[in-house]
């Protein structure tokens, strides 16, 4: 059994990080279930291990929080649904890259149910959208915005970390980072998509879906 956690409020990071990392622990030595943690933190950028310093292009805005995750730069703060996920990948079958094609393909799931579509693209970490209502690109191409951000760190097999999914954030709050390192593409939420849904539309779809694609 999956033990889900929902959060009211912010959450404090480092205080999010120390769970993480002690519910990761337990579960790795079986003495905790698996667990999925669904909250807000305050506004906040995060490094990856991949971040380059100069994708951070206004450091005093708000913390910056070194982390261990996989991935880039990105934002967090109120009206973005984070999604920690302390699973068991090695009783998932050992397979990291198929993981996160697990937690991408939930995410798209998730979305589809509010009728938006989420893509995977090749050099691109998260789930992007495409946008018929903006100028097509340069090369002639549909513009594409980033919806959610995938990142993940394991210990002993087991993950934490996650994702986050743009719900309702202020999207000139990631003017601050390059996010994830991708100077072309914009980010979006559902809102600015025009569609008036709120975090616990997203939590239910999350839950709904979580079943269908990791089979607990």
């Amino acid at each position: 059994m999956v033990d889900w956690i929902t959060s009211d409020g912010l959450t404090d990071y480092n205080s999010a990080l120390a769970f993480m990392e002690d519910r990761a622990a337990a579960i790795a030595a079986g003495t905790a279930p698996e667990c999925v943690w669904l909250l807000e933190h305050p506004p906040l950028y995060t490094a990856g291990t991949s971040a380059r310093l100069q994708d951070l292009t206004d450091p005093d805005r708000f913390p910056v929080h070194q982390t261990r995750r996989g991935g880039q730069y990105t934002y967090h703060g109120p009206g973005q649904r984070v999604v920690y996920v302390m699973l068991d990948v090695g009783r998932r079958g050992h397979d990291v890259r198929r993981f996160v094609q697990q937690l991408e393909t939930w995410v798209i799931a998730a979305l589809s149910e509010f009728n938006v579509t989420g893509h995977i693209r090749d050099g691109r970490v998260g789930v992007w959208v495409q946008r018929d209502d903006k100028p097509l690109t340069a090369n002639g191409a549909k513009t594409e915005d980033k919806i959610a951000a995938i990142g993940i760190r394991l210990r002993k097999w087991v993950s934490f970390h996650g994702i986050s999914i743009n719900v309702e954030p202020d999207l000139e709050h990631f003017s601050g980072i390059v996010p994830c390192g991708i100077t072309e593409h914009g980010v979006t939420s559902l809102v600015d998509l025009g569609l008036p849904v709120t975090m616990q539309d997203v939590d239910v779809a999350l839950r709904r879906s979580f079943a269908t694609v990791f089979g607990d």
